[in-house]
């Protein structure tokens, strides 16, 4: 399994990525240890927004990108789940390979 998931930051903003390993990844994330992303090395990580699961890399690495080009508020209202992603995504992925397996 591979998970697409959105980090809270100190600052408010939005960290999205993927991995096969949730929890260590967002231990990473939080420790920051040398495997962290660049971003949030300079933007502390409050906690784990939303989480989404899939079979395979390709469509995890599909899903954060198009999150990655999201605005803010589309991001926020994917999080409070006032959308879905079959709202925003609909014409560019196939949105039922995806599980929200919210918040871990």
């Amino acid at each position: 399994m591979y998970y697409t998931y959105m980090l809270r930051c100190k600052d408010n903003s939005i960290y999205t990525g993927i991995t096969t390993d949730i929890k260590r990844r967002i231990e990473e994330h939080m420790q920051k240890t040398e495997k962290c992303a660049k971003y949030t090395i300079s933007h502390d990580v409050l906690k784990l927004e939303a989480v989404w699961e899939t079979e395979n890399r390709a469509d995890a690495s599909k899903l954060e990108y198009h999150i990655k080009h999201l605005t803010k508020k589309q991001k926020e209202n994917l999080i409070i789940e006032k959308l879905q992603l079959k709202d925003v995504f609909q014409e560019k992925i196939n949105c039922e390979v995806y599980k929200k397996i919210g918040k871990k």
